[in-house]
């Protein structure tokens, strides 16, 4: 039940109030003044809905985007670990340790720039390529226990598979929607409930006594919904969703094994 109640405050918080607070007080002035309209519904969803329902359909693909590369770089990296465990003859431990420790300071480098401002892009992505580096030069140290050198070299475009992932995933997480249609539905969210105030006014001539807010609060809860909703998509990588993308370090070195 508690989780129940965590989904709903994520597309339900303040800004909800606040739009949903200044529609009531736009359709009670209205009402008060006699002010009315009968306006277009059709303009609520070219102005808002539309733009809205593009931005959450291409913030989605981004997310599953974003999973599809981190699969990738996941599924490289245990190939990694298989080509020591069965191309290599009879190898120490200490090899398996050896990648195993590499690959966990990859991950721990993705997780740490993905999960911080892209301000600090250029500083943070530093470990990433130096966690690459150590793998390339983890490939190298294989050919002394006896790695061919053809396997060697699929090795090496296993390890240039993952850095092209990190590249997509890092684009995705350096670029988002269209920050023009975002800023056009976050001015048109606050204003088309207000603006549709005399609208509300116009037609609570036909509802009960004590209904003449709901379609207001219904108007402004519904759109400031699917406009969090967009924004918790926006970034999949910054844990504050329920569908964001989860780099979990220690079950895949776990689970390498």
């Amino acid at each position: 039940m508690s989780k129940i109640f965590q989904r709903v405050f994520l597309i339900i918080n303040f800004k909800t109030l606040l739009i949903t607070g200044l529609s009531i007080a736009s359709t009670a002035f209205c009402l008060h003044f006699e002010i009315k309209a009968d306006f277009p519904l059709t303009l609520i969803g070219t102005a808002i809905v539309f733009p809205i329902v593009f931005s959450i359909g291409g913030a989605y693909k981004r997310r599953e985007v974003a999973l599809d590369e981190y699969g990738s770089i996941k599924a490289h990296g245990r190939a990694l670990f298989f080509a020591v465990s069965d191309w290599v003859e009879n190898p120490p431990q200490e090899l398996k340790d050896e990648l195993k420790e590499n690959l966990r300071n990859l991950l721990n480098s993705c997780k740490h720039v993905f999960s911080h401002p892209k301000e600090q892009l250029e500083e943070n992505e530093k470990g990433v390529y130096s966690s690459f580096e150590d793998l390339s030069k983890f490939i190298k140290s294989m050919r002394a226990h006896g790695l061919p050198s053809g396997e060697a070299s699929r090795s090496n475009q296993f390890l240039s598979k993952m850095m092209i992932s990190f590249e997509r995933i890092k684009h995705i997480y350096q670029y988002r929607t269209p920050r023009t249609l975002r800023t056009y539905s976050d001015i048109f969210i606050v204003l088309l409930p207000i603006i549709y105030g005399p609208h509300f006014a116009h037609n609570v001539t036909s509802y009960n006594y004590g209904l003449e807010f709901a379609v207001p609060i219904m108007f402004s809860v519904i759109l400031v919904a699917l406009d969090n909703i967009q924004s918790h998509l926006e970034n999949p990588f910054d844990q504050q969703g329920e569908d964001d993308v989860y780099i979990n370090v220690d079950k895949f070195i776990r689970n390498l094994d």
